[in-house]
């Protein structure tokens, strides 16, 4: 099946419908997705050739130094398909062109992304990251 892979951020309503679909449902809080997806620095989605999306990825951060890849999914009817590397190859591809100089590159990946994640290069650093969740 042939795919169009379109450099551009996710609206709102695609975001949620396609993390829906990989069982992200409960994962963000949707009243905030506009603005996240606003403050987005690089994105790219993925349609089938009828036009259902079936892939996205973004990229947030500083624009310069500091960039985190976050949301990449692929509809769990289009898994396998080598989607999940062409997104996270065209937002690379997007903070190379951004980004002045050398940068950093982050992002935290599901267990069954990993090795996706490890085949493009990323593996555990000396740092250890952390993260928490404040409420409202």
């Amino acid at each position: 099946m042939p795919y169009a892979l379109t450099p551009r951020i996710p609206t709102p309503e695609e975001h949620r419908r396609l993390a829906e679909s990989v069982g992200w449902g409960g994962s963000f809080w949707w009243d905030s997705m506009p603005a996240s997806l606003q403050g987005s620095t690089a994105g790219v989605v993925v349609h089938a050739d009828d036009g259902e999306l079936v892939a996205m990825g973004r990229v947030v951060g500083d624009g310069a130094f500091y960039f985190y890849v976050q949301d990449v999914a692929v509809h769990p009817d289009h898994q396998r398909q080598g989607l999940g590397r062409r997104v996270v190859e065209a937002l690379m591809d997007q903070v190379r062109a951004a980004a002045p100089g050398h940068c950093c590159v982050g992002l935290f990946a599901t267990p069954a992304a990993e090795k996706l994640y490890r085949s493009l290069g990323w593996g555990d650093q000396e740092m250890r990251g952390m993260w928490r969740v404040l409420r409202g």
